[in-house]
């Protein structure tokens, strides 16, 4: 990836929550290929190839009247994403049960320990949300348990997953940077029972899990709410994050319009991840 010019937008956006978060969810849809949030709202990367002039024509949430939203942009030239994570990018431990962590980062005593090349995909464990899904898993008998990872990211979840006893695990992202991230991941951890999958919730008809684990966001969950209950077997698990606190009743109703009943509740500097069950 060294070679690769991509073009960074930096958006300012108040209030930044929810703001952000569905600007995220939009840009992804338009091509977008990763994001930092920042104090002041996020910055945003793609390809120059898949550039044009009217990127932003479809993102909605940009003629909203609730949110202010400004912006500007500019070519990256030839990073290196590699070398930018090798410099930021920290191991973290989960319970002390679990360590997230690149391949240039000593070995730490845990009985997980996840070995991941992060580049620019979501889901190293440092946001509050793959924090929480860890923990989640970590609490849960995962053994021979057939488990779908929705928005997989880095893969981080099923690699758990896989390391928990799960013995059929579908990873499902529909960014193809994530999607190629993924596979490296499983590979780099030598996993066999996980099957990465480049596509939508539409990926997951006639399909049937034990556990479920979506790490989203609020409005992708609620529009999806329907496809994961019917690919939840009976007594199955349902695990969700990406949204906040205040989010938490419209995701329960959605839930509750399919028998899902809730079970408990994670916290973490106002994100929340929630446990139903079938």
């Amino acid at each position: 990836m060294s070679d690769t010019i991509y073009i960074e937008y930096q958006f300012k956006v108040t209030p930044l929550q929810p703001g952000v978060e569905i600007l995220i969810a939009e840009l992804g849809y338009a091509g977008f290929e990763s994001f930092v949030e920042t104090d002041e709202g996020v910055t945003a990367y793609i390809q120059k190839e898949d550039w044009q002039a009217d990127i932003l024509s479809d993102i909605q949430i940009l003629e909203s009247k609730e949110f202010e939203i400004t912006y500007a942009f500019k070519d990256i030239e030839q990073v290196n994403w590699n070398e930018e994570w090798e410099k930021n990018f920290s191991p973290i431990i989960v319970d002390n049960a679990c360590s997230v962590r690149a391949p240039f980062h000593e070995k730490p005593n845990t009985t997980f320990d996840i070995v991941i090349e992060p580049k620019m995909s979501f889901g190293t464990g440092h946001h509050e949300t793959t924090h929480m899904m860890i923990q989640h898993i970590l609490k849960t008998d995962l053994k021979n348990k057939t488990v779908l990872d929705m928005g997989c990211g880095t893969g981080v979840l099923a690699i758990l997953a896989e390391m928990k006893g799960a013995t059929l695990i579908d990873a499902v992202d529909f960014d193809n940077w994530c999607y190629l991230n993924s596979i490296e991941n499983v590979e780099r951890n030598n996993c066999t029972h996980i099957t990465v999958i480049e596509g939508d919730a539409s990926a997951l008809k006639n399909k049937k899990y034990d556990v479920i684990i979506a790490n989203i966001n609020r409005n992708i969950l609620l529009n999806d709410m329907a496809a994961y209950a019917a690919c939840l077997n009976k007594k199955g698990m349902l695990f969700l994050s990406g949204f906040y606190n205040e989010d938490i009743p419209l995701i329960q109703e959605e839930c509750e319009k399919y028998m899902l009943k809730f079970e408990e509740k994670l916290e973490r500097n106002n994100w929340v991840s929630l446990k139903f069950l079938n």
